[in-house]
């Protein structure tokens, strides 16, 4: 991924994002899946994100995306979680039903962020090198 920009950022993040139908259910199959393809295609294209892969399985989907920093990973979830599940209750009526009349997705996700080129271990040794070159600059309120 390469630095992305916004007004008042530039940013280079990338998450995993993973979550199942209610209960778990294999019900991601054919049409519904390729809607619900579709459907997180527009809203990446809506808010901003950037979807670099994307797999909808039978009983889960997994998203490996890229968004603005005025974003949380809670927001971004909710966001392709809502938006979908109502349409395809709209759209696939049956769906419903097979649900019990409730929700379309489980209430719970998976997310970690996803590093290209910088480690953990870089970024805690650039903090420990900054605290080092810091000290050693002159202090203007001594």
């Amino acid at each position: 991924m390469v630095f992305r920009r916004t007004a008042h950022a530039a940013y280079d993040t990338a998450y995993h994002l993973v979550w199942s139908p209610k209960y778990r259910k294999r019900i991601l199959k054919e049409a519904l899946a390729l809607r619900v393809e579709q459907m997180f295609t527009e809203i990446a294209e809506t808010y901003d994100i950037t979807i670099d892969e994307m797999e909808v399985s039978l009983d889960h989907v997994h998203l490996f995306c890229s968004f603005p920093p005025r974003y949380s990973i809670a927001q971004v979830v909710t966001r392709f979680k809502s938006l979908s599940a109502r349409a395809v209750f709209r759209e696939f009526p049956q769906v419903k039903r097979q649900l019990w009349g409730g929700e379309f997705w489980e209430d719970g996700y998976f997310a970690r962020t996803v590093g290209d080129k910088v480690t953990a271990e870089m970024i805690r040794k650039y903090i420990q090198r900054h605290k080092e070159v810091q000290d050693a600059q002159l202090d203007l309120f001594e």
